[in-house]
């Protein structure tokens, strides 16, 4: 099983030992945005709830 998880990732990881990058930044945003619309939850107008979430992490 776990050959199976390195075979579909090899080049995710080969490049974390190549470059020493990982998307912890992209997974820090992601969360920023999980955190905001909980914080933002029956926001019906969607234009809205985008315009508010470039203004903070933009």
């Amino acid at each position: 099983m776990l050959w199976l998880l390195v075979l579909n990732h090899y080049q995710t990881i080969l490049n974390y030992f190549d470059n020493r990058s990982t998307n912890a930044s992209a997974e820090s945003f992601n969360a920023k945005i999980k955190a905001f619309r909980s914080k933002f939850r029956g926001v019906r107008n969607i234009e809205y709830f985008l315009f508010r979430l470039t203004n903070i992490y933009a």
